[in-house]
């Protein structure tokens, strides 16, 4: 099961959030505006992140914008 190392695994970029205002789920426990997170894994849809619960969680890539920063 892959997904048991991604939160050991290299980061891949790092993520800025930009929005919680999510339609069907409540992100705004796990997220936060304007903080910075760092990207585990990637899907087409999905961006799998170290969030504020310090776990690795997969989100919309609409909630954030890549910043600079590795």
């Amino acid at each position: 099961m892959i997904h048991e190392k991604w939160q050991s695994n290299q980061t891949i970029k790092k993520v800025k959030c930009v929005h919680t205002d999510a339609k069907k789920y409540i992100v705004n426990r796990a997220l936060t505006v304007g903080k910075t997170y760092e990207v585990k894994n990637e899907t087409e849809e999905f961006l799998f992140i170290i969030d504020n619960t310090n776990k690795v969680g997969g989100y919309y890539k609409e909630y954030f914008e890549e910043t600079n920063a590795k």
